[in-house]
């Protein structure tokens, strides 16, 4: 006979199964937001959101963040607009069995990514 799951254990459940995100070099954002400083409330938000991430496949971090375009090429990167897309990170991502590893490849304004697409090289850059 199957046991009957109250709505707690099931939360419990759930959360245990939880795919959670390990962003790798959480200081590249502060040292970027500490030499930025209008930048501090929009990455405090999106380290929130971050925090409450559930992802199993690449396409679910459009479900936590909207704006985020997955690059091409096999790449295996994501570019999130923070702030009202003032600013951008580029990140690389490997999704694992219980976890999902972010790297932050790149940190810039929205002019400087522009910058660096017109040169193609929103694939292979990695500043950090």
């Amino acid at each position: 006979m199957l046991k009957k799951f109250t709505k707690r254990e099931l939360l419990k459940i759930k959360l245990y199964l939880r795919m959670k995100v390990h962003l790798i070099r959480k200081e590249t954002i502060e040292g970027y937001v500490e030499a930025n400083a209008r930048s501090r409330t929009s990455f405090a938000e999106w380290l929130t959101k971050l925090k409450h991430a559930d992802w199993e496949k690449p396409t679910d971090m459009r479900s936590t963040f909207g704006t985020a375009d997955l690059l091409g090429k096999n790449s295996n990167r994501v570019v999130f607009n923070i702030g009202g897309n003032n600013y951008r990170m580029i990140c690389k991502y490997a999704f694992g069995d219980k976890q999902v590893h972010l790297f932050i490849c790149w940190i810039g304004t929205h002019a400087e990514y522009n910058e660096l697409c017109d040169d193609d090289n929103q694939y292979t850059t990695s500043n950090y």
